[in-house]
């Protein structure tokens, strides 16, 4: 009987603790979401979404700034998913290599600007509430996250367009034989 008592009450306990951790998302990260969103929404329409393209159109044209400025932007004013549609910016050859960067920039995002990919929060704050016991600035952490972040999507992009455009040459000449 004491062992069904037991199972009862941790089992209870378990969404009770899951309650908890629930509402300190919903008075903490979820008010700080929603602003963020916000704010960010209200830079774009104040800028003009007509300007805001002609960035993008001419970040595309350069490499670095293609791999480096373009999906930093698109996740932090669409978001994830929705910066991949940046990728219309881009020529055909070079939608693989953006898509990588895009993809690979929502998780070094997250520490600095959490609305960017909420998915990703509980790990962040997960690896974040390491470093802290460890004795270590979460704030630190997030500011190297976020530039590791920039110097990796750069080099994936760089790298999966010259796959890229590699694959497309050897097939086209597969084609002509």
């Amino acid at each position: 009987m004491k062992y069904i008592e037991w199972a009862g009450k941790n089992f209870i306990g378990l969404f009770e603790a899951g309650g908890e951790q629930f509402m300190g998302y919903m008075t903490g990260i979820v008010p700080l979401l929603i602003v963020l969103l916000t704010f960010t929404y209200s830079v774009i329409a104040f800028i003009g979404e007509e300007r805001v393209d002609r960035a993008i159109r001419y970040c595309s044209k350069y490499m670095v700034l293609r791999y480096s400025l373009m999906p930093i932007l698109a996740v932090l004013m669409l978001t994830n998913p929705m910066a991949y549609t940046f990728g219309k910016f881009v020529k055909e050859e070079e939608k693989p290599a953006f898509y990588d960067a895009a993809v690979s920039f929502v998780h070094p995002v997250t520490g600095l600007f959490p609305y960017a990919n909420a998915g990703e929060l509980f790990v962040y704050l997960g690896i974040a509430n390491g470093v802290m016991e460890a004795g270590y600035s979460q704030s630190s952490l997030a500011v190297r996250y976020f530039l590791v972040g920039v110097v990796v999507i750069l080099m994936r992009g760089i790298v999966t367009e010259r796959l890229t455009k590699f694959m497309m040459a050897k097939e086209a000449k597969k084609a002509q034989a």
